[in-house]
């Protein structure tokens, strides 16, 4: 790509990172306060040390399932609706906001359940045997054990929402995949569709390296 090409797409190349950045952001910080005691629920739930309750589990899980099986494109669209009732628009990053964030939610809980899941029945039983109450185990022990997962489970939902904030550009939600859209693909200019590859591709590796290096930071394990 030429200078000149580069330079004239620079503006909307800066308003396009701004849009994906404040789709990224909303929508994670929406499933880190939703997804994160859900997956706690739905395995705490699901274990008979704690809160074994059948239906609940099962209606929890169930909707889980439910949302995550759903193709994220046809979640967009399914969720249209809702957008235009919360935000009052259907187009836009703050519109696509929604359906990231409706997505997000299950798949972090789920991966936080996982992480919890291995946590030996030892330490856990260990932990009950002491007569701590639930809210002190949950602190001292499940938080810190499931920590280095929950984290790579972090990583894992804020790249999986990089790509679908691109794929939120194909239906008006603005940001990186808008740009390559109509500058890379109805343009036919490959070079710009390629080069916003690209960067996404640095920008997944930055948030990669940054989760790996807080997770080994938080795994008590490889301090000890």
């Amino acid at each position: 790509m030429s200078l000149e090409k580069w330079q004239s797409l620079l503006p909307d190349l800066s308003v396009a990172f701004g849009q994906t950045f404040l789709m990224l952001s909303i929508s994670l910080s929406i499933a880190l306060v939703f997804g994160i005691p859900l997956g706690f629920l739905i395995y705490l739930t699901d274990k008979k040390l704690f809160l074994k309750n059948k239906f609940t589990y099962s209606i929890l899980g169930g909707l889980a399932n439910l949302i995550r099986s759903i193709p994220f494109v046809i979640l967009l669209v399914a969720l249209i609706p809702l957008t235009q009732f919360l935000v009052g628009t259907t187009i836009g990053p703050l519109a696509a906001s929604v359906s990231l964030s409706v997505a997000a939610i299950p798949f972090l809980a789920r991966l936080v359940e996982t992480s919890l899941r291995e946590i030996p029945d030892g330490v856990l039983e260990a932990a009950v045997s002491t007569g701590a109450n639930l809210l002190l185990i949950i602190k001292e022990v499940l938080v810190p054990e499931a920590l280095p997962g929950i984290l790579s489970g972090i990583t894992v939902t804020t790249i999986s929402l990089l790509g679908f904030s691109a794929m939120a550009g194909i239906v008006g939600g603005g940001g990186i995949g808008d740009l390559a859209i109509r500058f890379g693909y109805y343009r036919y200019e490959d070079d710009i569709m390629l080069s916003t590859v690209l960067v996404l591709v640095v920008i997944v590796q930055i948030f990669q390296w940054f989760g790996d290096f807080v997770r080994k930071k938080s795994d008590r394990r490889i301090r000890d």
